[in-house]
């Protein structure tokens, strides 16, 4: 079934700092959602169908998101899971399919449309999963997972209250509910006599095993921070269903588990798809190698300046990064550093023209052990979309890395001066954080942000985003951001690539640490998340990238001088995360004609 929650961590528990921003937040956020088009109202109350469908069957996703009356329940995982959640979803667009026959506003049959195609993805990839692969879950962290969603300061306290009753449920202490651990084991066990069907990867379960007993001192560490008495027994049950599990896991499980990464053509085709990168993948690494040419290219030109004034001796990219990364700042100091950047970002950002910004701070932390074991790459976690009264979205960066062994298990990529800026902007502003409190505060519809939502949308802006402001950073950050997108292009060339057999892993891994210049850690990660934690999900980056840059240039052509980049850039913001080919067509019939009757500047 297609999650309602971020894909990769946005791939996603967060401080939210009260004062003086907290109020005005709220107010800011409620006069947008009082103020938006009656078309949204209209069109989020079609949503709700498809919700209505979903929650019973996805709790934690859509109490994620916001939507209020599931807290104290979770994942149904029970028998026939699969069949009844299609039966239901498909129930819902029977209901969906008749609105659009009869609804005339272009808006809302647009969102309709959004909420169809939601369905049908969601159905082909139940069957594609109940027809290639044994359905193993990492229970352990599924139950971190929808813990850390309500135990967090951004979760108003009302919906905090149901942890407890969540955990309950999780533990098989609940009136009527079974053990989360038990029912995963038994849809494992009762397709286990399917040969036809894939196993876990040994990676993945050797992750899971590794993470298990941090997941349980994460969900222990949670009720305690927020002081949610008469746990105790449910914290005990819990960790105990997590150690038999992570056993039966180690003993069943992890004997059968493959060896071989790729998946069949089938589900790759369809996770690229979902992830929306809508490109055959052969013409996808086509692109990708001639930009990671290019790149790598302007590194080398940019080098010698970055040496020169940061007093490197080396010129050559490679040894720049790595003098520039022997700079670690100590663990202790390392949010406030990020803060000082955090800081100076906003006003260049207002000085440039190049998006209108909230009047706001924005939020960055440090993760927990266990939210590094789960998502251990920075990423952002964005506040409720639904009944939003000023909770804000945060920046989240992993400290060390959770489950790694040997010499080579630190990262080296995330702690150092120049690395700042450029995964600010992404993770923070103009990036994730200031597209997602757009979609709060501008009134955007439930279709075009929880269901139109994948890779390619959210992290094509926020790769945009990061190029928008890399004129303006110094040297080593300008350097910095294109080794970034460097990691892009190597991302569009070798998931595909190790996926269809054209490369092997030791060969990819060597490109992340020998030219992109990833530590060891870093690039172990990556070939993960290209071969086993969300095949063709890396690609959606650059090929976002390359859709908003066509888009501009397009519009940049049309409109001639007329081309106000601060406009173009917040009228993207206003249109959620509409998939590329229906934003294109937003701007070239709505922003293209208003800006045409505008006085040229």
């Amino acid at each position: 079934m297609k999650p309602l929650v971020l894909a990769i961590a946005l791939t996603l528990a967060t401080p939210f700092a009260a004062g003086a921003h907290a109020d005005t937040a709220a107010a800011t956020a409620s006069a947008a959602q009082l103020a938006g088009p009656a078309w949204v109202a209209r069109s989020n109350d079609l949503a709700q169908i498809l919700i209505d469908a979903q929650a019973p069957f996805q709790p934690e996703s859509v109490g994620f998101f916001g939507v209020p009356g599931y807290d104290d329940q979770v994942a149904d995982l029970g028998p026939d899971h699969a069949r009844r959640y299609r039966e239901a979803i498909t129930g819902a667009r029977a209901r969906l399919q008749t609105q659009l026959e009869l609804e005339r506003d272009a808006n809302v049959r647009q969102d309709l449309q959004i909420l169809l195609k939601s369905i049908d993805d969601s159905i082909e990839g139940s069957l594609l999963e109940e027809r290639f692969l044994l359905p193993w879950t990492d229970a352990p962290q599924l139950v971190f997972n929808g813990i850390n969603a309500l135990l967090s300061t951004q979760t108003p306290p009302e919906r905090r209250s149901h942890a407890l009753a969540r955990l309950q449920r999780y533990a098989g202490l609940a009136p009527g509910s079974v053990p989360i651990t038990r029912l995963a084991r038994e849809r494992y066990e009762e397709r286990l006599s399917d040969t036809t069907l894939l196993p876990p990867t040994r990676r993945e379960v050797e992750r899971a095993l590794e993470s298990a007993d941090t997941y349980a001192a994460g969900i222990r560490d949670l009720f305690a921070e927020y002081k949610v008495e008469g746990a105790d027994a449910a914290l005990d049950a819990i960790a105990k269903e997590i150690a038999d599990y992570a056993q039966w896991t180690r003993t069943v499980v992890l004997p059968k588990a493959r060896e071989d990464t790729r998946l069949p053509p089938e589900l790759y085709a369809f996770g690229l798809k979902q992830y929306g990168t809508d490109i055959d993948p052969q013409l996808l690494m086509q692109r990708a190698q001639l930009a990671f040419m290019e790149i790598r290219a302007q590194m080398q030109q940019l080098a010698p300046l970055v040496a020169k004034d940061n007093g490197i001796t080396a010129t050559d990219y490679r040894e720049v990064i790595a003098a520039l990364k022997r700079d670690a700042i100590p663990d202790d100091r390392l949010e406030a550093s990020y803060r000082d950047v955090i800081d100076a970002i906003d006003p260049i950002i207002a000085r440039e023209r190049i998006v209108d910004v909230p009047q706001r701070a924005m939020q960055m932390r440090l993760g927990s052990p266990a939210e590094s074991a789960a998502q251990p790459a920075p990423h952002f976690r964005p506040a409720p979309l639904v009944g939003n009264t000023g909770q804000q979205g945060t920046f989240v960066l992993p400290l060390g890395n959770p489950g790694g062994d040997g010499e080579h298990a630190a990262y080296d990529d995330f702690n150092f001066d120049a690395v700042r800026w450029t995964l600010s902007a992404h993770e923070g502003r103009p990036g994730h954080e200031l597209q997602f409190t757009a979609m709060v505060e501008r009134g955007v519809s439930l279709a075009r942000s929880m269901f139109a939502f994948n890779s390619v949308n959210v992290e094509g802006w926020a790769l945009y985003a990061e190029a928008e402001l890399v004129p303006y950073e110094p040297l080593d950050g300008q350097l910095i951001a294109l080794q970034f997108r460097l990691l892009r292009a190597a991302r569009a060339m070798l998931d595909p690539m190790l996926n269809l057999g054209l490369i092997d892993r030791e060969r990819a891994g060597r490109v992340l640490t020998d030219e992109v210049m990833l530590s060891p850690a870093m690039a172990r990660q990556e070939l993960d998340r290209y071969t086993v934690n969300a095949p063709g999900q890396a690609t959606s980056y650059f090929y976002g990238y390359t859709r908003i840059l066509e888009l501009r240039m397009r519009t940049e052509l049309a409109l001639g001088e007329r081309f106000d980049r601060l406009a173009f850039n917040n009228f993207l913001l206003d249109q959620g995360l509409l998939p590329p080919d229906q934003l294109a067509e937003a701007v070239e019939t709505r922003f293209v004609p208003a800006q045409r009757g505008r006085t040229a500047r």
